[in-house]
């Protein structure tokens, strides 16, 4: 079970004495061997609040884990809000396309505000404020649950952000003249993570809430979108190698049906490569060439292969496959060097490892049954660890065809799509 924070639990973190206390316990393990006798320090200078303590210093490590050092080791959290935050560089991006169609609105006299409608504990609506605040567009944010909201406000204040916190439900009309925002939970009551589009709130009940208005919506990454049948564009976003999110676009601020974004990370930030279903196609299917490509995760979700495959010229090997070939790898990109290639066959595979003594084998699969995990057990590759190779498979027409690669280009992420 998650551990439950208390409004008073919340006042004495945000307190000078909650942060003396937050630097005495960061200085501890907090570990499995050690949190209890951790936790018995932490009380000499937490007293009842010892628990909330040792509870926010390990989900600031969480949180420094996930997206590296930034305000947020001054931030306090629940696990679940910390679990469902948007990765800054994400909530920064959408923030930015936020204040492009609000910088045009004022001109035109129409939004003159924004609404974060489920602000929690104001990670969004802090890449909000931050975003709008050089065009003086005023932030508000809205949420029901009172420990978040009170989180949001300390959140806000270390951060240096201004915007408005309210506690108000996002199932109603609380603000006019205001361009709405929404991420709704993607777990129930009980946790449990919600698979089809039902979040809590609902999205029909977010939009029904002003039709006239619908919210701008953050959506789970997995989400079926076409079964929304939701009017605007699906924006699928990834960062760090992973699909982060789909947001809905309502008409109005849709650019297109479909996009792709991948966002860069590290040294360079912002929109590393971004494709729409307005973007031109390649339709050619072809043998197998010298490279093979597959696309960032965000595009295979977003259905927009062919476009990827028409601006790096490439082609498919199949076309119900996300796998692309070409004589070139993409500039910048990560590719895969054909070094053998053949009709799948354990044995075969055992003979290209034993050639070339490798030790350590990423395995890719598309259209066939096959676990990339159960086969490299099977396969018990035993030769030098500094020596890889990646094996793909591929179903094309009715067989599964075996690739054995060597890793080419300059992004070395693993693509994954949740």
């Amino acid at each position: 079970m998650a551990y439950e924070f208390s409004c008073d639990e919340v006042r004495f973190l945000a307190s000078p004495d909650g942060a003396a206390a937050l630097e005495s316990a960061g200085r501890l393990a907090l570990s499995g061997s050690t949190y209890l006798a951790d936790l018995t320090m932490v009380r000499t200078v937490a007293g009842g609040h010892a628990a909330a303590v040792a509870e926010t210093v390990l989900l600031r490590r969480k949180a420094i884990g996930r997206w590296g050092d930034g305000i947020w080791s001054r931030w306090l959290f629940t696990d679940e809000a910390l679990q469902q935050a948007s990765p800054p560089p994400v909530a920064d991006h959408r923030a930015a396309r936020i204040a492009e169609y609000l910088a045009a609105a004022r001109s035109a006299a129409r939004d003159d505000a924004a609404h974060d409608l489920t602000c929690s504990v104001g990670a969004d609506l802090a890449a909000l404020d931050a975003a709008l605040s050089p065009l003086g567009v005023p932030v508000i944010g809205s949420d029901l649950d009172p420990v978040r909201l009170a989180m949001a406000r300390h959140n806000l204040s270390v951060s240096g952000r201004t915007a408005l916190v309210m506690r108000a439900d996002a199932r109603t009309v609380t603000t006019r003249a205001a361009m709405r925002y929404a991420d709704p939970a993607r777990r129930d009551a009980a946790g449990r993570r919600i698979a089809s589009a039902d979040t809590i709130p609902s999205v029909a009940e977010l939009d029904a809430a002003d039709p006239a208005r619908p919210p701008v919506l953050r959506l789970p990454p997995g989400i079926d979108y076409g079964a929304l049948a939701r009017p605007g564009e699906i924006e699928i976003v990834s960062w760090g190698g992973s699909v982060r999110e789909a947001v809905s676009w309502p008409d109005d601020l849709a650019a297109a049906r479909r996009r792709a974004t991948v966002l860069g990370d590290g040294a360079s930030p912002g929109i590393r490569d971004q494709f729409t279903d307005r973007d031109p196609a390649e339709d050619g299917v072809t043998p197998a060439r010298r490279y093979l490509v597959e696309p960032d995760g965000a595009v295979i979700r977003a259905h927009l292969v062919r476009q990827f495959a028409a601006r790096y010229h490439l082609t498919r090997l199949d076309e119900h496959l996300a796998y692309l070939t070409g004589d070139e790898p993409p500039a910048g990109l990560r590719a895969f060097e054909i070094l053998d290639a053949a009709p799948f066959a354990e044995k075969t595979v055992r003979g290209w490892l034993r050639r070339d003594g490798v030790g350590t084998v990423e395995i890719k699969q598309r259209g066939t049954p096959i676990v990339p995990d159960d086969l490299r057990r099977r396969l018990r590759p035993v030769g030098d660890t500094r020596r890889a190779r990646t094996l793909i498979l591929a179903r094309i027409g009715r067989s599964t065809r075996a690739f054995w690669c060597r890793v080419s280009g300059a992004d070395g992420a693993q693509h994954t799509v949740a």
